[in-house]
């Protein structure tokens, strides 16, 4: 049953130049008890699809200009803000990039973590608030709890801020937990252990989870299909194994062909996308990623090459799509893969 179904989703801001288009026309899906990657070069959009499905743009430069955004049956895009209000935390969670910038450093944790039940449960006594606070802080692994309940942000370490991030995310167990960098400055240990607490969680309640990431390691071992954003729009989508085994879009092989393997050659050079991503403000009609791809000929740069479902096979074939040098092959640009 799909938990979240987002269709045609554009965001844009107001800047000094007139608004620019930030998320243009994406969509996605997420099941019960699934795990989607949204993966991608910082500046491309995965966290302002994350503010965008919470509501959480900033006022009043972000707003959502069109699409759905499905929750069940009920459009997010279309509610009252009071409503949705209702919803975050109790429906749909999420955990912020930088903890310590997402708690309050005035608060202890104890009391940040009642926070949900005071707001959504208002009939829970204190009792009952301060037993399931310290229950949830057993529950992601923090040792001492009843200790660290009067603790302050600032006197915990970066991976148990995290852990608190995700304890407060899921005190009443929303059917959709929005994870974004979780594992950015941590130690890789501390990374590890944060990845494998959130498939536990998700596991056992069931909770469809979208991991927001730049890293295709997090991706392999925590997501069950995986897509790929490059300047506010949706490239490819795949399950993890097709995505891994037979990428398809050219940005897609680019961001594989990076990944540091341990049986490639000795002291040799990553192979590297040229180019950079271009200013937001300055994206043409076409194929943006045009002026990077190996690949491209003058029509990628006319017209927005669509998105299709294509088959898992090692020779693709893709009717307007320019051909490659190698094998006979045909690029599949903005293919869309079968989930």
């Amino acid at each position: 049953m799909s938990v979240l179904q987002v269709n045609g989703l554009s965001t844009s801001f107001a800047t000094e130049n007139g608004r620019v288009r930030v998320v243009d026309n994406i969509s996605l899906s997420i099941n019960a008890g699934d795990s989607l990657g949204l993966v991608g070069e910082s500046g491309c959009g995965k966290s302002i699809t994350a503010l965008s499905i919470m509501r959480l743009l900033p006022k009043p430069h972000g707003r959502i200009d069109q699409g759905t955004i499905l929750f069940g049956d009920t459009d997010l895009a279309a509610i009252s803000a009071t409503d949705m209000r209702s919803r975050r935390g109790r429906q749909m969670a999420m955990i912020f990039q930088e903890p310590m910038t997402a708690l309050n450093p005035v608060y202890t944790i104890g009391h940040q973590l009642q926070e949900p039940f005071r707001l959504h449960q208002p009939q829970m006594s204190k009792y009952d608030r301060i037993r399931q606070a310290i229950a949830l802080l057993q529950e992601v692994g923090i040792p001492s709890p009843e200790k660290r309940m009067g603790d302050f942000p600032h006197q915990l370490s970066g991976g148990m801020r995290q852990r608190v991030m995700i304890a407060m995310a899921l005190a009443l167990k929303p059917q959709l937990l929005i994870a974004d960098e979780p594992t950015t400055a941590l130690d890789v240990t501390i990374q590890a252990q944060i990845l494998e607490l959130i498939n536990a969680l998700r596991e056992r309640h069931g909770t469809a989870v979208l991991f927001i990431t730049h890293d295709l390691g997090v991706i392999a071992e925590t997501c069950d299909h995986v897509a790929v954003m490059y300047a506010g729009r949706i490239v490819e989508q795949a399950t993890v194994r097709q995505f891994f085994q037979h990428p398809y879009h050219p940005y897609s092989k680019g961001l594989l062909a990076a990944i540091p393997r341990l049986d490639g050659e000795p002291r040799t050079r990553l192979d590297a996308i040229p180019g950079n991503v271009p200013a937001i403000d300055q994206l043409g009609d076409g194929c943006r990623f045009f002026d990077r791809c190996r690949h491209a000929v003058a029509s990628c740069q006319q017209a927005r090459p669509a998105l299709e479902t294509a088959a898992c096979t090692s020779t693709m074939r893709h009717s307007s799509g320019p051909q490659a040098a190698q094998s006979g092959q045909q690029i599949a640009c903005f293919r869309w893969r079968e989930i």
